[in-house]
């Protein structure tokens, strides 16, 4: 289960902060409710370089994991709802 994190938490940059927020995101259903209706809002709240917050905010899975490494189903939750927001 998700913790909510420290204060500095938010001071994480880079694969730490992916981590973060796909942990957060996997556990925590209000947060992941807010990343899915406005995620670049949600992102900006954390120390994200334009091209993670855009890989994130995008669902860009295989961009991901070159970051960080292969995510387990847990943390691939964001990416599937994401999915499901895409307009064929």
């Amino acid at each position: 289960m998700y913790k909510q994190p420290e204060e500095n938490s938010r001071a994480l940059s880079g694969g730490e902060a992916i981590l973060e927020i796909l942990a957060r995101a996997a556990d925590d259903q209000k947060f992941l409710a807010r990343l899915a209706e406005n995620p670049h809002k949600v992102l900006g709240e954390y120390n994200l370089t334009l091209e993670e917050r855009a890989a994130l905010a995008r669902g860009d899975v295989i961009k991901i994991e070159a970051w960080v490494g292969q995510l387990d189903e847990r943390l691939r939750t964001w990416f599937k709802v994401r999915l499901t927001q895409e307009r064929w």
